[in-house]
């Protein structure tokens, strides 16, 4: 899976891989070829005594070791440059994805772990590019080549290596087994404790209201402690592991140097050679220590592989067609729900049955209904966010399904049931439909939507600060800019999710006024709670568990819609019906 998904996105990096390669591998000869200059100092100069032969050599040995260390910079230059091009590229096609995805996937999902798949595991895996492209070259270039260079100086003596190395293997395979999935285990507890942090940052005005502070301190202090348990446990894995290679990297210095020693004694071996053959052997030790390291590294970025992997993966359910339809001039702004059932996956009952609706340009259609009738529903399948289970959804004379989701989305003025407004200023909210309407256009969207004294109010204007979500707002000041977004779009058909429900009924009989008149033209679709909200609109659409019980104006569903009549009464005195 890790190779797969690193395999993917480094192809346009060949050439720098390429380069990186060559110059490890001049490194590698470098480094290797030191000790044996060294070797000839102490053999031909030191013991003659001939100290043009030990500063000729000292300076060639000078030299090499500055173009080592000057191939080492260009490498790891440009396999840090190649990392950090994976991580942006893995990064941008992670959210590209994610921007597709319909409701449906981001709830399998969830917001907390994408964004830790999109921030964490991206650079788990980025950091082990980063590291693999230089241990991974260099550590088996000086690990075969410390095996030849050690070959060529005592054959005898090399045998030690098949006892050195199996015994790093086992103690590095026994590590291992045990981490991969501990591993996979901690990338879940960051998810857990990225989804209790967002919850309580989101949160924490109703935390306090209701006095649960501590309350959710320790269930942070759960899910911390569990992120803690299982890092300790790896982090104990792996104390354990350098201590033991430490060991078997010291013991065959020492089982070096005395065999070594032995074979100098019978003069089968010049000081010399064993000096080198030591640095050798060290060289060689290095390499596994290093390729050790990068398989520390390796099971955490597999598990955040899976888990990158799933999400890019992901086909989502809702996709533009391949051959789309154009819409009928005669029936833009037209919106008609043909026999729609609507069911979530895994549900017993459909949430929506049997619906027929037609909307049309000009006219207003509310849609009440009591709570769980399926209401936020039903509008959530005009601008495609659900598709329907049966019957069709049309607008503009199409099914969505066969036109390009940008096509529907643009015919649409769509205010959700949360606004929500972004970080900036007021007038790059509003722009966020239109980004080229005028200042002019900006205050006329205002107007409509009753935003415009408290806005002229704000020292700056339209340049006023918007923190994220605007949460520097009060609630009725975020719909009213979430609303003149909408009507700044100037869209052909208006959906209103219960977006007045903040608002003053003063503030919401002048809204629904102004607006009737700027939007006469337009498709209007209003879910409300309020029915004083709904009193003038051209048709009412009332639902009962996923059924519509009545259509007609207010008048007509009084006299025979007993649904509609209930809601009316528990609102209204009988001076006001």
């Amino acid at each position: 899976m890790t190779l797969t998904l690193i395999r993917s996105y480094l192809g346009p990096y060949r050439g720098a891989l390429a380069a990186v390669v060559l110059l490890l591998l001049a490194q590698a000869i470098g480094t290797l070829y030191l000790p044996v200059l060294n070797a000839d100092i102490i053999n031909n100069g030191v013991v003659p005594g001939d100290i043009n032969l030990i500063i000729s050599t000292g300076v060639v040995m000078l030299a090499i070791s500055i173009l080592v260390g000057l191939v080492s910079i260009a490498a790891t230059y440009l396999a840090a440059r190649t990392a950090m091009g994976f991580g942006r590229d893995v990064r941008h096609d992670l959210f590209h994805n994610v921007q597709g995805f319909s409701l449906a996937e981001m709830n399998t999902f969830g917001a907390p772990s994408l964004i830790t798949r999109n921030t964490n595991d991206v650079q788990q895996v980025q950091m082990l590019v980063l590291t693999g492209q230089t241990m991974m070259i260099s550590a088996p270039l000086m690990a075969f080549g410390g095996v030849f260079m050690a070959l060529r100086m005592n054959v005898q003596l090399s045998a030690l290596l098949f006892v050195i190395i199996p015994i790093m293997a086992i103690v590095i395979g026994l590590i291992l087994r045990r981490a991969v999935p501990l591993f996979r285990s901690m990338q879940v507890k960051i998810d857990g404790i990225n989804g209790v942090l967002r919850e309580n940052l989101t949160g924490i005005r109703v935390i306090r209201a209701f006095v649960k502070t501590e309350q959710e301190e320790r269930r942070f202090a759960d899910v911390n402690a569990d992120l803690t348990g299982v890092t300790l446990s790896v982090t104990r894995l792996f104390a354990l592991m350098m201590p033991s290679l430490m060991l078997v990297f010291n013991l065959s210095s020492v089982a070096v140097i005395w065999f070594g020693g032995q074979l100098v004694g019978d003069g089968d071996m010049q000081i010399g050679d064993l000096t080198a053959f030591l640095a050798y052997i060290m060289q060689i030790l290095f390499s596994v220590m290093m390729a050790v390291m990068l398989l520390i590294m390796i099971p955490r970025a597999a598990a955040s592989a899976e888990r990158i992997k799933a999400v890019l993966d992901t086909v989502p359910a809702i996709i533009d067609p391949a051959v789309t339809k154009p819409n009928p001039p005669s029936e833009v702004g037209q919106v008609e729900l043909r026999s729609v059932e609507f069911r979530y996956p895994g549900a017993e009952a459909p949430v929506l049955c049997d619906l027929n609706l037609t909307c049309i340009p000009g006219q207003t259609t509310a849609i009440v209904g009591g709570t769980g009738s399926g209401k936020t529903t039903l509008v959530n399948l005009i601008p495609r966010l659900f598709d329907a289970t049966a019957g069709s959804v049309r607008v503009n004379g199409v099914d969505v399904r066969e036109q390009d989701q940008a096509t529907v989305w643009n015919a649409l003025g769509f205010v959700p049931q949360k606004s929500f407004l972004f970080s900036g200023d007021i007038a790059s909210n509003l722009r966020f439909g239109r980004p080229g309407a005028t200042d002019e256009q900006l205050w006329r969207a205002l107007e409509t939507a009753q935003a415009a004294d408290f806005v002229r109010a704000l020292p700056e204007g339209l340049a006023a600060p918007v923190d994220q979500g605007g949460a520097n707002f009060s609630g009725g000041q975020r719909q009213r800019l979430a609303i003149a977004r909408a009507v700044v779009r100037d869209p052909a058909i208006y959906v209103f999710d219960d977006s007045f429900s903040a608002l003053d009924y003063a503030t919401d009989a002048r809204l629904r006024h102004t607006l009737q008149r700027d939007a006469a033209s337009a498709t209007v679709i209003i879910v409300a709670q309020r029915i004083s909200t709904i009193l003038t609109a051209d048709q009412i659409v009332v639902l009962e568990r996923g059924r519509v019980v009545g259509i007609g104006t207010h008048a007509a569903l009084l006299e025979r819609c007993e649904t509609y009549a209930e809601i009316v009464s528990s609102q209204l005195t009988e001076a006001a019906q």
